[in-house]
């Protein structure tokens, strides 16, 4: 196998962190130690992978900004920069990779492969996951197979698309899934199996730093809820909301004055489900239902849900701006 060039580049998470003295897991280890520890840049730990580390930062994701998922952009690009370079992997947390592996998907138009991946187990537990999903995902990113699949999640064996990734579980190995798509491929024995090609990938050119100065909002349905969420939300300067909307996209007639509010504002609204599977659909009527909220002017995200909804937002706002063009362009990345 010809040597390959991977750059880590890492961000924290529970593949990075460890039990503190009340119990508790925190992100204190760097990802060029997880890397020596592994051996993984060493010949015959991954095919003849040289493996290139380097910290971003070290967080949980929980607590990650938007000004830090623009710099993880950023420098993944800065990194694709180098010509020599053959595939980058991210170490993630979990609780936000599908946020970050959809925005990193958007503006990624190489053909090389950016891969996302990270633990449900910290470092110091017995049955860790991370050495093993780091292993996967540096195979993956070196294998010229992965090459034109976009930005990938692989975690516990699984290769998804990023676009329509979504962690399906609070605790088990197996994290992630695409609900709505299925999987691309697997890694068996440290190789690719290819399954598929995504089927739906879309690209904006988008600076990084326009994202950092946007505010979009998520929102929720229940029984009894008004506006004052929206309402909050446009006044703290908003430019878009995603409402996760009951069903297949239905709210109240409340909800639906508020939407109505918001657009005439020039505030884009987003409307996805709290169901997990299935696309959105204007639907229903009565003064509360889909159909009434998409006449007021949300508009419906197909499958995507609220964290990859409010991602696209944010990067077309930041590349189109204007809300009505962001509006009219919103079913072609949707549908």
């Amino acid at each position: 196998m010809t040597s390959r060039r991977i750059a880590v580049l890492g961000t924290g998470g529970t593949i990075a962190s460890r039990l503190d003295q009340h119990g508790a897991a925190q992100p204190v280890d760097r990802v060029g130690d997880i890397v020596v520890a592994l051996g993984l840049g060493e010949p015959g730990g991954v095919g003849e992978v040289q493996v290139e580390a380097r910290d971003l930062f070290v967080k949980d994701s929980s607590a990650l900004t938007t000004a830090d998922q623009a710099l993880i952009v950023r420098e993944v690009l800065a990194t694709l920069g180098d010509s020599e370079i053959d595939g980058v992997v991210v170490t993630h947390g979990t609780d936000t990779a599908e946020e970050t592996a959809y925005l990193l998907d958007l503006v990624h138009t190489d053909d090389r492969p950016v891969v996302l991946t990270g633990a449900q187990r910290p470092a110091d537990a017995p049955d860790a996951d991370g050495p093993r999903n780091l292993r996967d995902g540096l195979s993956v990113a070196a294998d010229p197979r992965a090459r034109g699949l976009g930005v990938l999640v692989v975690f516990d064996g699984v290769v998804l698309a990023a676009r329509g990734a979504r962690k399906v579980h609070t605790r088990e190995a197996a994290a992630f899934a695409h609900p709505d798509g299925g999987v691309l491929g697997r890694v068996v024995d440290g190789k690719l199996v290819l399954d598929g090609i995504p089927a739906h990938r879309e690209h904006l050119v988008v600076d990084p730093h326009d994202i950092e100065a946007l505010r979009v909002d998520i929102a929720a349905v229940y029984p009894g809820v008004d506006g004052t969420a929206l309402e909050a939300f446009a006044a703290a300067g908003a430019r878009g909301v995603v409402l996760v909307a009951t069903g297949s996209g239905n709210a109240n007639p409340a909800v639906v004055a508020a939407v109505a509010d918001l657009t005439r504002q020039g505030i884009v609204v987003g409307l996805t489900t709290r169901v997990d599977t299935g696309p959105v659909a204007g639907t229903y009527g009565g003064g509360g239902g889909g159909a009434d909220l998409v006449a007021a002017g949300a508009v419906p995200l197909g499958t995507l849900r609220a964290g990859q909804g409010r991602i696209l937002l944010l990067a077309l706002l930041a590349a189109v701006g204007d809300p009505e063009r962001v509006r009219a362009l919103l079913p072609a990345y949707v549908n």
